[in-house]
């Protein structure tokens, strides 16, 4: 950061400023036996004192009252020019001296919790008198000025500081300074970023001017797509509301299938439905009432591109169940919860990932997708699917079961890369076609996984996510045994579709969306 000397710099002074006075005590007591004079104000200042360590009063400092309630404490010259003034600049030196301003050497300081806040109260009123405004500032004058000055932005970094200062006997280096310099920086961006995006968020302003994107390092991973590729995970908490319990570290792939199963289990009734996921692509699903049936049907769609896949059970695991699962070769296994001899079965696999997701929920927020440095946005496409989405065109009518077999192939279908097909019998998924540059071809990629893999005596219906730009794609499906088909309208042939259906006696159902998925 700079071409600045390697130098260390003595701390005569410190100001304290936190929210979060978890830890202080041994962090006070490093900075008093090193003879480091301490400043504070508010809820700090009285911890100090609480701690029975010396400290000067901010407002005692300044010769200032606090005033506004609190808004007005430490935004005041005395204040910020100890912190900015360059320790070898002479006018520096001289204004300081002239009027009578003394260096401060070292920023404690952690901000108000706006985003606790947030998680805790609606209140708009109280939200805004979260924000912020001389712990950030403070911040950002102590990081520009990290060549003179140390500044700390979370407990976290306590013990840090405090074997910095041991080693060099009350000084910190400059390595230390910039390293806590860019940490600081991160810090105030983020804080802003959250606030930016909450303000974005009650105007329901998705798309502003300025976007602004922000995240808390979950994990570094080993590598991403491939072992070549540098890979991490970010969230925009603190966790990703899921909790690994056993297996081995999960890799770029993995997050990426994980986050694909559960976006698709959580669409699915509460507590039921099992999903089998293969390089983000669903293999097979069923929300068969029998957790066990359930998982043996999806498996049943395409057993063999289950083999190295990850299984995500909308439910708590059993034992039978977890027997069962621990008959093929599984990279993750996800549910709500696992029963105690259910992890003593599956735990026996020491590579087998089991994470529990029963905190982790869809969110209808902004999605990301980056290409160089451009990135493109778009709202979610998770909105639970109602009859009122639907149009039924042809002359002949589904029964109400039809219908909700229609719908479940229509639901798994938006999650299916495009081109996308699904073949599905009793809401159970029989054969998908997915990721075809062809409609076509990902008609004839299902019915031929359907064929391979199923024996059926029950009627099939068939989804597409978009519409059937010819009549050879929904004839090929037809001509295989389906008997009604679910498709977004909007083709200038929706009339030839129509006319074919109703001659060959196959129900036809129009969504009023489409649904690609790239």
């Amino acid at each position: 950061m700079g071409n600045y000397k390697n130098i260390m710099k003595k701390i005569k002074k410190a100001l304290i400023s936190v929210s979060d006075k978890k830890n202080l005590k041994n962090l006070l007591k490093v900075l008093t036996k090193n003879k480091i004079e301490l400043i504070s104000s508010g809820g700090t200042y009285q911890e100090i004192k609480r701690l029975k360590f010396k400290c000067l009063k901010v407002s005692d400092y300044t010769d200032s009252p606090e005033i506004l309630g609190g808004r007005v404490k430490t935004l005041h010259p005395k204040i910020h020019a100890g912190i900015l003034s360059k320790r070898n600049n002479k006018s520096h030196i001289k204004d300081l001296k002239d009027n009578n301003f003394d260096e401060i050497d070292l920023v404690i300081v952690n901000f108000y919790p706006f985003e606790k806040i947030l998680q805790r109260t609606g209140n708009h009123s109280k939200i805004i008198e979260n924000i912020d405004i001389g712990g950030p500032t403070m911040v950002r004058a102590a990081a520009k000025n990290y060549n003179d000055v140390t500044v700390i932005t979370s407990s976290d970094q306590y013990s840090e500081l405090i074997d910095e200062i041991e080693k060099n006997k009350g000084s910190t280096s400059i390595e230390f300074r910039e390293k806590m310099s860019l940490d600081a920086f991160s810090e105030t961006a983020y804080y802003d970023a959250v606030i930016s995006n909450y303000l974005n968020r009650i105007k329901k302003n998705d798309f502003p001017k300025k976007k602004i994107i922000y995240g808390n390092l979950i994990e570094k991973l080993r590598y991403g797509e491939n072992p070549h590729q540098n890979a991490a995970v970010y969230s925009k908490t603190q966790n990703l509301n899921i909790n690994q319990i056993h297996g081995k570290q999960l890799s770029y792939n993995n997050y990426n299938d994980i986050f694909s199963a559960l976006t698709i289990s959580k669409s699915l009734p509460k507590n039921s439905g099992t999903v089998i996921v293969k390089h983000a692509n669903p293999c097979g699903v069923s929300i068969n009432k029998n957790r066990l049936r359930s998982y043996q049907l999806a498996l049943a769609c395409d057993p063999i591109s289950a083999f190295g896949g990850i299984v995500s059970c909308n439910y708590t695991i059993n034992k039978t169940l977890a027997v069962a699962l621990s008959n093929i070769f599984l990279e993750v296994i996800i549910a709500n919860g696992f029963d105690p001899e259910a992890l003593k079965v599956l735990k026996k696999k020491n590579n087998l990932r089991l994470i529990e997701a029963k905190n982790f929920s869809v969110k209808n927020l902004i999605r990301f997708n980056s290409a160089n440095e451009s990135i493109l946005t778009q709202s979610e496409d998770i909105e639970k699917f109602n009859i009122k989405n639907f149009k039924i065109v042809s002359k002949k009518k589904p029964t109400k079961s039809q219908l909700k077999s229609l719908i479940f192939a229509f639901n798994i279908c938006r999650y299916v890369k495009s081109n996308a097909i699904v073949l599905a019998s009793q809401e159970t998924t029989v054969g998908i076609g997915s990721g075809q540059p062809s409609r076509l071809d990902s008609c004839q990629i299902a019915i031929d996984k359907m064929n391979k893999f199923q024996n059926l005596n029950e009627e099939v219906v068939a989804a597409s996510d978009a519409f059937f730009p010819f009549v050879d794609g929904i004839e090929k499906l037809v001509q295989s045994g389906v008997t009604a088909v679910i498709q977004p309208s909007g083709s200038i042939r929706d009339k030839e579709i129509i006319k074919f259906a109703n001659q060959t006696n196959t129900i036809l159902v129009f969504s009023k969306t489409r649904h690609f998925r790239h």
